[in-house]
């Protein structure tokens, strides 16, 4: 099949660019690389430097995609407060060009939702702009029977994560503080808890959605556990310290995998344990 994904760069897009050309598909990235790096070009995909919120008629890059993962976000909680108008309007405008593009060549949308909905979509900007884009998805699907899904994702670490910057995660924090010999630096009291699925399993929950005769509206992605953040950084058996709380975050991310399992036949596989032992060599 003929595929576009937009923030192919990213951690996500790279990962699902991989499954996606091993399987054998055509594979356009669309990506203004505020976060992706050319580093994770994968051989076989074409890229493409673009702003999702600029372009409206995407056929210049392909004629006529079968499926697009819509990727492509200002990711994360903290860079959202710096920048509001930013992330809305990657997360809006942009999400609204896709769809209209979709709409008007008939192609299939899947689009990467957030865990972050289910705090409140006044928790900061980040969460506002997925529960918006969330809702556009499902409108457009309702009102001009447009292909699409929601897959949100939960807490996602593996390869190709960042490991610097504002834009990474708290395993990619802790792996790069671990490889340095420095203490993990936990926000807050460290009790809140997050369901940490490893990014093999989110792109697999991805094609099994795109493989999918039924549409779901509606795919949670997640292991369907969860860990403290002092949890997982015992796992790393170093030092750490606490630092202050962040604000916009939620206290417990949990996934019920239930309705994935049952739509899609989806099964995570990856542990955390067993992953973060692999990264202190255990």
């Amino acid at each position: 099949m003929n595929i576009m994904v937009t923030g192919g760069a990213g951690f996500v897009g790279t990962n699902l660019i991989k499954r996606l050309l091993k399987d054998g598909h055509n594979v356009v990235s669309l990506d203004n690389y505020s976060t992706g790096t050319e580093d994770n070009h994968q051989e076989g995909c074409k890229y493409v430097d673009a702003d999702i919120r600029d372009v409206i008629d995407f056929s210049y890059y392909m004629e006529k995609p079968d499926v697009i993962y819509h990727l492509a976000a200002i990711a994360r909680i903290q860079p959202s407060f710096k920048n509001p108008a930013n992330t809305l309007e990657v997360g809006i405008l942009g999400t609204i060009n896709i769809l209209e593009w979709a709409r008007e060549i008939d192609c299939k949308v899947i689009f990467a939702g957030s865990s972050s909905v289910h705090s409140g979509k006044l928790k900061n900007p980040y969460t506002f702009s997925k529960v918006v884009a969330d809702d556009l998805c499902l409108l457009y699907k309702k009102h001009f029977d447009l292909d699409a899904s929601i897959c949100r994702f939960y807490n996602v670490y593996g390869p190709h994560q960042l490991t610097e910057g504002e834009y990474c995660t708290v395993v990619g924090i802790f792996e790069r503080q671990y490889e340095n010999g420095e203490p993990l630096t936990i926000t807050g009291d460290g009790f809140q808890r997050r369901d940490f699925t490893h990014i093999d399993d989110i792109v697999n929950g991805l094609i099994l959605t795109m493989d999918s005769i039924f549409s779901p509206d509606i795919i949670e992605l997640g292991r369907g556990n969860n860990y403290s953040i002092n949890e997982l950084a015992s796992m790393f058996k170093t030092e750490i310290e606490y630092i202050d709380e962040r604000p916009g975050e939620a206290r417990e991310t949990l996934c019920d995998i239930s309705n994935a399992h049952r739509e899609i036949g989806y099964e995570p596989e990856v542990d955390l344990e067993d992953y973060i032992s692999g990264v202190i060599g255990e």
